[in-house]
């Protein structure tokens, strides 16, 4: 099993329930093929660095996972032909070095979405 990190961008426009409904697409593709995610980061809605199929912003999620590499030529595939993603990128993690990093990132952001509270409104 390799490392992996895919980015996708979806369209702005869909709602809270699609969003929900195409990452939950994503990973399924991902455990069909043998995948085992390790984590899902939704990253919000952005502005984009230019303008991608006449979007000028779009709603950003990343999953880190581990997969054997047969399942990146399918990931590619469904990934391109879904209209609701309007750019993807994904990134293989090799050395040594790079898979440390990987497992900080992962178990990182689980460990930081637990210890964010909310902000308390000052007083005035």
């Amino acid at each position: 099993m390799r490392h992996y990190e895919v980015l996708f961008i979806l369209k702005p426009t869909l709602t809270e329930e699609e969003l929900s409904a195409k990452v939950d697409f994503v990973k399924e593709i991902l455990t069909k093929n043998e995948g085992l995610i390790e984590t899902v980061v939704p990253m919000g809605t952005r502005k984009l660095a230019y303008t991608i199929k006449k979007y000028e912003r779009g709603t950003y999620f990343v999953i880190y996972f581990k997969s054997p590499p047969t399942l990146i030529a399918e990931l590619q595939r469904v990934l391109g032909i879904t209209e609701e993603i309007i750019r993807y990128l994904i990134v293989k993690y090799e050395s040594k070095k790079e898979i440390v990093a990987w497992e900080k990132l992962s178990k990182g952001i689980k460990q930081a979405k637990k210890e964010i509270k909310p902000l308390e409104a000052p007083e005035i």
